[in-house]
């Protein structure tokens, strides 16, 4: 039996009909930009995100680029970030004309170390973009209380409903950063059918800049009170995402089960490292990472056995080509690095039945002899 990644059909199948219905009101009242639909789900993801304001924007890259403009990072600043996540992280900060500041990852959760973070701060540095990888909430807190006067941007991507224990209460992704930023494609845990992003803040000012800046730097149309970005939420996207919000609690849950299914049926395998998560987080699973030795070959017997699977992420930032200029070599970020060459994801989705995990599991057990 195939088995796919990630199976978006099956999920659409469970809620088509109020998808439809939610799309269709978009199409009856041909209002397509921002509006009802829009301001609608911006309430929503500001209740589940604890925050006082919610900024839809036209997708996940767009909301960190925005928060960087909101903060007034620009040429001759520094961002600090990690090297192990997807490209759009530190592409903003180029983008914006600051220099990315790359620095090692915890071999464990995958996310920023906080120590390394604060020793790279200097009187350049205008913020720190922690990532929530693979589902799993960096420590912001700590990067807090190192660094108390230096902006955090949460790169929330791939964890809209993830949660952190901090100070003894639950803490949502995006609560506590200065801005956290989400992403919307379709293949993350709330995905639209097309891009879409969003921007979450407590700050009443830096909610108005966000405003600002995704409508050409405009509130008041044809009166421009800075140059901004054409960044605005589909109305047609909002609507989908509605539709879906209120299964995304029951979404997560069934990662979480099938990650603690996988979990136990690897237990035996030493050469399977399954995914740590700290005990302050509770994980959405974006992706079910597991880091093996003899990568490409497990690759190629799970190719051959129709399993789907994919390497997030085969080269670090900080040694891409287009970085070069930067100065950083092999051996810069060693945990980074090493996880490259060892990590491989293993379908997590929802959907995913009791037959589908079995064939995961004989898959990877067979390959390894048991």
């Amino acid at each position: 039996m195939a088995v796919p990644l990630l199976d978006l059909k099956a999920q659409h199948a469970t809620i088509r009909d109020a998808v439809v219905r939610s799309v269709m009101q978009v199409v009856d009242d041909q209002a397509f930009i921002l509006g009802a639909p829009v301001a609608a789900l911006e309430r929503a993801v500001a209740a589940l995100s604890n925050t006082k304001y919610a900024i839809g924007c036209a997708n996940g890259t767009d909301a960190i680029l925005l928060a960087m403009r909101a903060l007034d990072i620009g040429r001759g600043d520094e961002v600090v970030t990690t090297p192990f996540t997807f490209f759009a992280t530190a592409g903003t900060i180029h983008n914006v004309g600051a220099t990315p500041v790359f620095v090692d990852i915890d071999p464990r959760t995958y996310n920023i170390r906080p120590d390394l973070a604060a020793a790279a701060v200097t009187t350049k540095t205008k913020a720190i973009i922690p990532v929530d990888l693979f589902g799993q909430m960096a420590a912001i807190e700590e990067v807090q209380q190192l660094v108390p006067k230096v902006p955090i941007i949460e790169d929330a991507a791939q964890s809209i409903g993830a949660r952190r224990r901090i100070g003894g209460a639950w803490k949502m992704a995006g609560e506590v950063a200065t801005i956290g930023t989400f992403s919307f494609f379709p293949s993350k845990n709330l995905g639209g059918y097309g891009d879409g992003g969003m921007m979450v803040t407590q700050d009443e000012a830096i909610n108005d800049r966000l405003m600002r800046l995704r409508t050409h730097g405009s509130v008041q149309t044809y009166l421009h009170e800075e140059v901004g970005f054409n960044s605005r939420l589909d109305a047609l996207q909002a609507a989908v995402l509605s539709a879906k919000l209120p299964h995304l609690a029951a979404w997560s849950a069934a990662r979480r089960a099938n990650a603690a299914f996988y979990a136990e049926a690897f237990a035996d395998l030493d050469a399977v490292v399954t995914p740590y998560i700290d005990p302050a987080n509770e994980s959405i699973f974006n992706q079910y990472t597991i880091r093996v030795p003899r990568r490409e070959e497990l690759k190629a017997h799970l190719k051959a056995t129709g399993i789907g699977h994919s390497v997030y992420y085969p080269l670090p930032l900080h040694l891409q080509p287009c970085f070069a200029y930067l100065g950083y070599k092999a051996g810069a970020c060693p945990e980074s690095e090493r996880a490259s060459n060892e990590v491989l994801s293993l379908p997590v989705y929802p959907e995913l039945t009791g037959a589908q995990r079995d064939e995961v599991v004989a898959a990877v057990r067979g390959f390894f002899g048991k």
